[in-house]
């Protein structure tokens, strides 16, 4: 259920004239996903996150013409009686795809899950990055407190990264040059935010947001926008408060 592929279609590669731009990619050349998933403090209790097996549920998966919306499902198998769906609505022209997270506690106890969003990149520069010039890449966060944060990839490795942590405003993002993605959900909601490594080379920020107890047999419904593509500055001032500032 992740988003581990976007070619940006209207855009050319700067190294490479006969391809398209790759946003998000999972290949020899780069690492880079928009991944959710529930976790709980909850001791023994197990909850299906990003590495969960998601099973696509039947529909089309081409916006056909004279449509201007598809949506893409996908359902968890249930870990511990609880199930996770996710839904990506793409619309056409727009760098702005809609998600929805629908969770059903189907076992047999109350469960307490938190919702992750995060993005996930390796510390390489972006192809066609200048070579004469200095571009940020890397993570950067938003809160109405601290404004816009920037946090480097090395800082991360070091663990010394100083960034806001929680608020009850804000967003997450990768910024490269020209083109950035974002996690976005409304304002007046509780959210942690975290960097990490997870591996050599590959870093992760995220946007994590607790849903509340669900009881057995209830249910609970998570709206969310994800970004992903280029630094138009006038789109990202509509979408977010400080978003244009990436």
């Amino acid at each position: 259920g992740s988003l581990v592929r976007l070619e940006l279609l209207s855009h050319v590669d700067t190294d490479d004239r006969n391809r398209k731009v790759f946003l998000f990619d999972r290949s020899a050349e780069r690492v880079y996903k928009a991944q959710s998933g529930l976790i709980t403090a909850q001791a023994g209790v197990a909850l299906p996150n990003h590495w969960s097996p998601m099973k696509r549920i039947d529909g089309p998966t081409t916006l056909a013409g004279g449509r201007n919306e598809l949506a893409v499902r996908f359902e968890s198998p249930g870990e511990g009686g609880v199930k996770l769906a996710k839904s990506y609505t793409f619309t056409r022209g727009s760098y702005v795809i809609d998600v929805k997270h629908e969770v059903v506690n189907g076992g047999g106890a109350a469960v307490t899950p938190q919702l992750y969003l995060g993005l996930e990149r390796d510390g390489n520069p972006a192809r066609g990055e200048s070579k004469w010039y200095f571009t940020f890449t890397g993570p950067a966060l938003y809160t109405d407190a601290k404004k816009f944060e920037k946090i480097d990839f090395k800082d991360i490795e070091k663990g010394k990264t100083g960034h806001a942590t929680s608020a009850s405003d804000g967003w997450i993002a990768m910024v490269q040059h020209y083109f950035v993605s974002a996690w976005l959900v409304p304002a007046g909601t509780p959210r942690e935010f975290r960097t990490q490594k997870v591996a050599n080379n590959l870093y992760a920020v995220q946007m994590v947001q607790p849903l509340g107890e669900i009881a057995p047999g209830a249910g609970k419904t998570h709206e969310a926008t994800l970004f992903a593509g280029p630094q138009e500055e006038k789109k990202l001032e509509a979408l977010a408060p400080g978003l244009e500032l990436v």
